[in-house]
């Protein structure tokens, strides 16, 4: 089996007999690394012993008194929210429950960063196996947000944050900054994925080096159908369909989930027969129809209507998908089982 996203941290986790990831020492641990929990040279005592003492065993306990106890503001806060986000992961009987309780409930009190992170291990099992490239690089919107750009007359996505260092490295030109990567001239040229080169996404998965053709190429705008179907199965039980439309000709359509502030805006819009605004298609990167196998886990207000999914760029021509819209925006009864 080929490997990818070793980024996520899958490999620090456990995947019990359900299926689901469960919290490992190894993955609090490797939280303990990152740079906003690691002790500055001027750090207190407290800081400094709180981080050692759970080095040594990542389920230890911490009380408030214990974060209180630290004399920076700022290292006082980032512990709130690890210690909180730890104590979520135990509690849990898996991964996959933390993230559908946080998308339902909400998850004010932490930093994006935590859901984008859950999101990207759980989508690595969610995945575990799959041999379809264009798969795994649309479900890379899932927890990368996008810069959209019309490249020879097709949308083409590519991650926000190379785009950005790129732009950096490039700022001599006057072009986007994303054309200027598609030239053969450009520093760090950026590849789009086609069949050609879909191949050498296995050695460099975690580069998010790969542009995604979502607008030109058939086997982009299916794998990104293909990672919103395996999402739903892994999280909430049910099986879909789904499958991209050119627009809505529904004259009776029922439902709809924006995958983003934008297409949610949108969405709005149309369902109460307001204009959408004069550039709305254009900011329209995908729009998909989906549909339930087991019309029982589906509203009775809905029953056997598709639903569509809308998927737009903001005003900066940014992507901003949002998984845990598919968890709370379906139509779905109680029948419905979730992770």
């Amino acid at each position: 089996m080929r490997e990818f996203w070793v980024a996520s941290g899958h490999h620090l986790t456990r995947r019990a007999d359900h299926g689901g990831l469960v919290a490992t020492p190894e993955l609090v641990m490797a939280y303990l690394a990152r740079p906003e929990l690691m002790p500055p040279d001027d750090a207190c005592d407290a800081e400094r012993g709180l981080h050692t003492a759970l080095l040594a065993d990542p389920f230890r306990p911490v009380t408030k008194a214990d974060i209180a106890a630290l004399a920076d503001a700022d290292a006082r806060e980032n512990w709130t929210f690890m210690i909180a986000f730890r104590d979520r992961l135990l509690a849990a009987p898996s991964l996959e429950a933390v993230y559908v309780s946080l998308a339902r409930k909400g998850a004010s009190d932490l930093p994006p960063i935590f859901l984008s992170q859950l999101c990207h291990l759980i989508l690595r099992n969610a995945l575990d196996g799959c041999d379809d490239p264009y798969v795994l690089r649309a479900a890379e919107l899932f927890y990368r947000s996008q810069k959209a750009t019309i490249h020879e007359g097709s949308l083409l996505l590519a991650d926000a944050e190379v785009v950005e260092a790129q732009h950096q490295a490039q700022h001599d030109l006057h072009s986007s900054p994303l054309t200027a990567m598609l030239q053969p001239q450009a520093i760090g040229e950026m590849d789009v994925m086609d069949d050609d080169n879909a191949w050498t996404y296995w050695s460099r998965s975690d580069a998010h080096a790969m542009a995604m053709n979502l607008g030109g190429n058939p086997q982009a705008r299916d794998g990104l159908c293909r990672v919103i179907e395996r999402w739903i199965g892994h999280l909430l039980g049910v099986t879909v369909k789904v499958e991209t439309v050119a627009s809505i000709e529904d004259r009776d359509w029922r439902w709809f989930v924006g995958l983003d502030s934008e297409g949610t805006r949108i969405g709005n819009a149309l369902w109460n027969g307001a204009a959408p605004g004069a550039d709305a298609a254009e900011r329209i990167a995908a729009l998909m129809r989906l549909t339930f196998d087991d019309v029982r886990f589906v509203d009775e207000r809905v029953g056997t209507r598709p639903i569509y999914l809308i998927l737009a760029m903001d005003a900066e021509k940014v992507v901003r998908l949002k998984p845990q819209n598919l968890i709370v925006g379906l139509p779905l009864t109680s029948a419905a089982n979730v992770a």
